[in-house]
C-alpha cells in the first residue's frame, strides 16, 4: 500500500499547477493516507506551518479536484483548518481518492490519498485441472460482490496432504485474474491440500480447503485431425472421424469422446454423449443438402489407473461439411394420388421398420449400420425410379 500511496502524492505533485514542494514541509495532513470501512465517517486536519503566516480559514478542501463546501470545515486553531467527511463510498480511483488542502489563491499545501473500500470475504468456486499432468492450474472467485474497492491480495496455498510444507503458488495467470499454475515438483498418486487466501488492509480471509489428486482432474487437448465426410449418397449422413490427442498417447488411459453439431445458420449445437473411446462417429437423421459445423471434444478416463474420469477438454475447431441434396427434392413435386394408394400399406409398414432401423443405428453405434446402409440406398433408388416413371408419364 505504501507504493500505492507514494504515487498518489507523485501524481499531486506532478499533475497539479502551483504546487508547493513538499520539502518545504508548509503544510500536513492528518490522519495521512487512512484506509477507510465504506460508509465510514473522517475528520482531516490540515496544519499549516506558522511561519507562512497563513490562517486557517483562507484554507480550503478539494477531494479529487472538486472542492468541498465550506459547511463540512471547522478552524480548530489559527493553523489548524478540518473537514469532516461522512458516509464514505468506496474510492474511485485504484490509486485512492485525493484530499488536497489549498490556499486562498489554490496552491497546493498538502495532500492525502483515501483508501476506502471493504475487507475481502471467504474466496469461493475453488477448482483446479492439471493438463497432461504436466502442471496444475487452479482458479477462484472472490467472496461476496467480489470487488472490494481497494487492494486485495490473493494468494493459492498448497501442500501434500501427509508429509508436505505449505507453500505458495508464484505463476499467477495474466490472462484469468483469478488464477495461478503449479508447474515445478509436482508429485502424482499423492494428494494435494488447495485453499486461497485473500487480504487487504481491512482484513484478511480463506477458502475452504479442497483435496485432490492431480490424476483425477487431468484435461487434455482437444481430439486432433477431426474430419467430417458423406456416406456416399445417403442424405441424411455424415461421418466423423478424428485422432487421440497426442500429448495423452504415451499414458495408460482410456478416453471419452463428445460430439456437437449444428446447422449452418443456428447457434443450437445437438450434442451427442453416447461417443464412447470410438474415433469414428456416423451422424444420422439430418436436413439432406445443408450444411453442418461439428466439433469434438476429449475425457481423458483411467490415467494411470485412475478410478475417476477427467475433465471435458475444450473443443475441436469447427469442421464443415454438407449432406447431399435429396432426389426427391431435385425431381420437383408429385401428384401423391398418382403414385399409387395402393402402395399405402406398404410404405406405411416399410416406414415403421425404416423407423426401427434408425433408431437402432442412431449416432455411433454400429448396430445394423449395414443393413440401415442398405435400406436407405434401396429407398433412395426406388424414390428416383418412381420420379422417373410419373416424369414419363407426364410428358
Amino acid at each position: 500500500m505504501k507504493a500505492v500511496s507514494d504515487i498518489c502524492l507523485l501524481f499531486l505533485m506532478l499533475h497539479t499547477p502551483g504546487v508547493l514542494s513538499l520539502s518545504t514541509h508548509v503544510a500536513v495532513i492528518y490522519p495521512q493516507d487512512p484506509v477507510l470501512r465504506m460508509g465510514s465517517n473522517l475528520t482531516a486536519s490540515c496544519w499549516v506551518h506558522s511561519d507562512l503566516g497563513i490562517h486557517a480559514s483562507s484554507l480550503f478542501w478539494t477531494l479529487n479536484g472538486q472542492q468541498l463546501p465550506s459547511s463540512l470545515y471547522r478552524v480548530l486553531s489559527p493553523t489548524n483548518l478540518s473537514v469532516t467527511l461522512a458516509g464514505l463510498n468506496a474510492s474511485r480511483q485504484t490509486s485512492g481518492d485525493n484530499l488536497v488542502c489549498h490556499n486562498h489563491k489554490g496552491h497546493i499545501l498538502a495532500g492525502s490519498c483515501l483508501y476506502v473500500g471493504m475487507p475481502p470475504e471467504k474466496p469461493v468456486n475453488l477448482t483446479c485441472w492439471s493438463r497432461n499432468t504436466k502442471d496444475l492450474t487452479c482458479s477462484w472467485a472472490p467472496g461476496g460482490k467480489g470487488e472490494t474497492n481497494i487492494s486485495t491480495q490473493y494468494t493459492l496455498k498448497y501442500k501434500l496432504r501427509w508429509y508436505g510444507k505449505e507453500k505458495e503458488c508464484e505463476d499467477y495467470t495474466h490472462s484469468q485474474p483469478y488464477s495461478c499454475s503449479i508447474t515445478r515438483d509436482l508429485h502424482l498418486f499423492t494428494p494435494y491440500e488447495i485453499w486461497v487466501e485473500a487480504s487487504n488492509q481491512l482484513g484478511h480471509a480463506a477458502s475452504d480447503v479442497i483435496t485432490l489428486d492431480i490424476l483425477d482432474v487431468v484435461t487434455t487437448d482437444p481430439p486432433s485431425g477431426v474430419t467430417v465426410s458423406r456416406v456416399g449418397q445417403l442424405e441424411d449422413q455424415l461421418s466423423v472421424r478424428w485422432e487421440a490427442p497426442p500429448a495423452l498417447k504415451d499414458f495408460l488411459f482410456q478416453a471419452k469422446y463428445q460430439i456437437r453439431y449444428r446447422l449452418e445458420d443456428s447457434q443450437d449445437w445437438k450434442v451427442m454423449d453416447d461417443v464412447g473411446n470410438q474415433t469414428s462417429c456416423r451422424l444420422a437423421g439430418l436436413r439432406p443438402g445443408t450444411v453442418y459445423f461439428v466439433q469434438v471434444r476429449c475425457n481423458p478416463v483411467g490415467i494411470y489407473g485412475s478410478r475417476k474420469a477427467g475433465i471435458w477438454s475444450e473443443w475441436s475447431h469447427p469442421t464443415a461439411a454438407s449432406t447431399p441434396h435429396s432426389e426427391r427434392l431435385m425431381s420437383g413435386s408429385c401428384d401423391s394420388k398418382s403414385s399409387g394408394d395402393s402402395n399405402s400399406t406398404l410404405r406405411r409398414e416399410l416406414k415403421q421398420f425404416f423407423g426401427w432401423v434408425r433408431k437402432h443405428a442412431y449416432g455411433c453405434s454400429s448396430m445394423s449400420m449395414k443393413l440401415y446402409d442398405q435400406w436407405r440406398v434401396l429407398m433412395q433408388k426406388s424414390h428416383k425410379a418412381r420420379n422417373q416413371v410419373l416424369q414419363g408419364d407426364k410428358s
